[in-house]
């Protein structure tokens, strides 16, 4: 089939090529036009009588087509495809009116091709199809023009205005030819003119193709002339607008104009482009969104410079970046809060055992949204060892609320472009995460936990954690302003919670603004119910083990939490957890149908040997000088370790352990304590001269620092001078002044945990803590007892009595 082909030259603007083909001498008038002939369709053109015109053919039914011409008359009939991105059209895709035209010349391309020079040489219209295949061959009929008759006055008046009407086109667009002027002037034929300035103009292929099967000559001038006068009045336009630019500018601004000028001409002709159209859909969603009015007018001026603008220059992609910033910040949208005070605490009791303090601070947070929705949003900051939940609660308060839940981590951040968002002057410029995190949940009332807020740094870029004072500052954050957006977002509605390991490390107008709930650890019982209730359940199905392929008993898991593991938190429990289903899935892959029972007895195989020996399973060295003491880290409370050796000397003072400058300092003042005590140690003043002492605290490698090893280190002293033994079911905590007082201490909740994971049931502490044993839970004060002291005398008369009575505190 033959299908259409390209012309070289269009003929889209007026040029010296006009002449081509215009010449009478060219063509043969007597010329015999056969009834049939082979045809080719063509696209992109419409060809006009006495063109001559190239042609590019290089489809095969198009090169068939020239072939079959070539071998007979050279006549060829050449129609117009209606739609010209079609590469094979049919013949209902093809126009019935064209040219018979005449092949004057033919040359092979090395790609394939042939270009074929052609010249019209009469109209005619197909009568009927007789060929589609390997090529078109039609029958014809020749469409003569009518007689043009008399040229009247008035048709004499039509050729002159079509003729002044050429003029100043080209005269406008600066490509006025006295020879293309004397060409044009020289045709009486009014049909001929039509024909000539027709197939220059710049003409969609229907309105060429009307102007083609137009027989009479008068009405084909006057169509011609309708044209002219549209062009006219474009090219005017145009004119105008070149005029009013300046002469000398930029690559950008010529850029700009030339797109003007496309705007413009398209708002003459009431056509609309993507540009215009991409503009009013977003004037539309910008009026349509719900956003303050401050906000709604910044956009729209914004899009209005956008408009202004080149499309592909730089600042026109900043700001249409800052417009969909815009259209994607929930201004107004939030979810709305569940305020069923009993849903809430199943929800809460679903997903954390124990907690109850953060749990009960929750649901009055929900009592009082429920009885005044204006209240704002607390600033809560949990505070705990790693693996005990702080994170998990924060998606569970978020299911609880019936809000959506977004999670930030802060640690290591150094830049407090990360908070308030960088200045919108350079491309790929962002708001900061508070503003992302708000569009990525697209609510502007989530709950937004800000994870290791004790691990912000700061550098040349800034200080994050300043950065964050107006966002945690509900006083503050109702107008938050990112440097991107520049302007204030309400962040009153965000429930913010912040997670640490320890305040330390917060500055202090930070942790002013927070509200801390300090989440200490877990106790064994604790363990065993989360481990039954939680854990053992997701390891199991992470591991697509069924729960009836694996069993585990009370004995095997109390085991694993006691020997395995020693911390505060529950992750290194579920590691463990998870290594017995692994190899348990393993085995069953392997083709083992299980049940496969987790006993003592093979627990072995499973985890290889214990990682941890408690303390009432070590072999205990009942020696003076030994005392056991209790330390806060950032992973929970710890057993420590102190031990104190004399030998004859010159009174040094000999510290190891990597203790830091606090207890090296505490080191110091229990030795003048004791120094002070010669009479109840039942020793000589010389005593201190003639002895080094060596004070060890054992795990040499781990740094040891803070504020409550006094006591301990005092005792341990007194019992190395005094030959006494110390009560090893006794555990203690504070710091010694120089006169014996006991000062208070931090981290009590942490320091009774670590006592009760290591079987020590008695414990001194300072007496201004003893108001803090209400924070201890319940079950925790049954099981201890805890020695309230405020001398040192107290602390020696408890630490050398084997039963160590008194009632106990809580």
């Amino acid at each position: 089939m033959a299908v259409g082909e390209t012309a070289v030259e269009v003929g889209v603007e007026f040029n010296d090529s006009l002449s081509i083909g215009m010449d009478d001498l060219s063509r043969n008038d007597d010329l015999q036009i056969p009834d049939e002939l082979p045809m080719m369709a063509v696209r992109d053109v419409v060809v006009f009588n006495y063109m001559i015109i190239p042609l590019f053919v290089g489809r095969p039914g198009s090169v068939e087509a020239v072939n079959e011409a070539l071998n007979g008359d050279k006549l060829l009939m050449l129609v117009t495809q209606r739609d010209a991105t079609k590469d094979d059209p049919s013949p209902d895709d093809l126009y019935s009116v064209g040219m018979v035209c005449m092949i004057m010349r033919t040359l092979k391309l090395p790609d394939g091709r042939l270009k074929v020079l052609v010249q019209a040489m009469a109209k005619a219209r197909i009568k009927k199809y007789l060929r589609t295949e390997p090529s078109y061959r039609v029958s014809v009929a020749v469409v003569e023009d009518k007689e043009p008759g008399e040229i009247t006055i008035e048709v004499e008046a039509l050729m002159r205005t079509v003729r002044e009407q050429t003029e100043k086109i080209m005269s406008l667009r600066g490509i006025l030819s006295a020879d293309l002027m004397m060409i044009i002037n020289n045709i009486e034929d009014p049909g001929r003119l039509a024909d000539l300035i027709g197939s220059n103009l710049r003409l969609k292929i229907p309105e060429s193709q009307s102007i083609l099967e137009e027989v009479n000559p008068v009405k084909r001038l006057r169509l011609v002339n309708s044209l002219l006068s549209k062009e006219l009045e474009v090219s005017t336009v145009q004119a105008k607008i070149q005029n009013e630019a300046k002469e000398e500018m930029s690559k950008s601004q010529r850029e700009y104009i030339l797109r003007e000028q496309l705007h413009a001409l398209q708002k003459e002709l009431g056509d609309s482009d993507e540009r215009t159209q991409e503009i009013e859909e977003l004037e539309h969603k910008i009026r349509k969104m719900k956003m303050p009015k401050a906000v709604r007018k910044e956009a729209l001026k914004q899009l209005s410079r956008m408009e202004m603008m080149h499309p592909d220059s730089s600042e026109a992609t900043i700001i249409r970046t800052y417009i969909d910033w815009i259209l994607d910040v929930p201004w107004k949208k939030g979810t709305k809060d569940q305020l069923d005070l009993l849903v809430a605490k199943q929800v809460l009791d679903e997903d954390h055992y124990g907690l109850e303090r953060v749990k009960e601070r929750i649901l009055e947070f929900l009592a009082v949204r429920k009885l005044n929705d204006s209240t704002k949003g607390p600033i809560l900051c949990f505070v705990g060892p790693p693996g005990v939940g702080k994170t998990s609660l924060g998606q569970s308060i978020a299911r609880a609320l019936g809000r959506k839940f977004h999670r930030m981590s802060l640690g290591g951040m150094k830049d407090e472009a990360e908070i308030r968002g960088h200045r919108r002057t350079y491309i790929g410029a962002m708001p900061g995460r508070i503003i992302q995190g708000l569009k990525a949940v697209k609510s502007n009332n989530p709950v937004f936990m800000m994870d290791e807020i004790d691990k912000v740094g700061a550098d040349y870029r800034g200080d994050p954690s300043s950065a964050l004072l107006e966002v945690l500052d509900p006083e503050q954050n109702v107008e938050f302003s990112d440097h991107y957006l520049n302007m204030p977002f309400d962040l009153s509605r965000v429930m913010f919670i912040t997670t640490a390991n320890m305040t330390d490390t917060i500055p202090g107008p930070l942790l002013d603004r927070m509200e801390v709930i300090r989440l200490s650890g877990y106790t064994l019982e604790e363990k065993l119910v989360i481990a039954n209730r939680y854990l053992l359940p997701r390891q199991i199905k992470e591991n697509g083990i069924k729960k009836s392929q694996i069993k585990f008993n009370q004995e095997t898991v109390t085991r694993i939490i006691t020997h395995y593991t020693s911390e505060a938190g529950l992750r290194n429990l579920e590691r463990e957890i998870g290594k017995i289903c692994r190899k348990v899935a393993r085995k069953i892959a392997e083709g083992g149908k299980g049940p496969y029972s987790i006993s003592l007895r093979n627990l072995d195989s499973y985890l290889g040997p214990p990682k941890n020996i408690p303390e009432s399973e070590m072999e205990t060295i009942d020696q003076p000088g030994l005392v056991t003491g209790l330390a806060w880290t950032e992973v929970g409370g710890e057993i420590l370790h102190i031990e104190v050796n004399l030998m004859p000397g010159k009174g040094k003072l000999i510290l190891t352990g990597q203790l830091g400058e606090v207890m090296k300092e505490s080191a110091q003042a229990a030795l003048t304590y004791c120094r002070s005590c010669t009479e109840d140690l039942g020793v000589e003043a010389e005593y201190f001269d003639k002895t080094d002492i060596h004070v060890h605290v054992p795990a040499g490698a781990i740094p040891k620092d803070g504020p409550s090893a006094g006591i301990t280190i005092a005792t341990a002293l007194y019992s190395a001078i005094s030959g006494k033994k110390v009560n090893k079911q006794l555990a203690m905590t504070g710091e010694v002044t120089l006169r014996g007082r006991v000062l208070p201490i931090g981290g009590l909740k942490e320091k009774a945990l670590a006592a009760l994971r290591a079987n020590i049931p008695t414990v001194i502490i300072p007496a201004l803590n003893e108001k803090e044993l209400v924070e201890i839970p319940e079950d925790i004060r049954k099981k201890m007892t805890f020695h309230p002291v405020k001398d040192m005398s107290e602390v020696i008369e408890l630490a050398f009595s084997r039963s160590a009575k008194s009632k106990r505190r809580g």
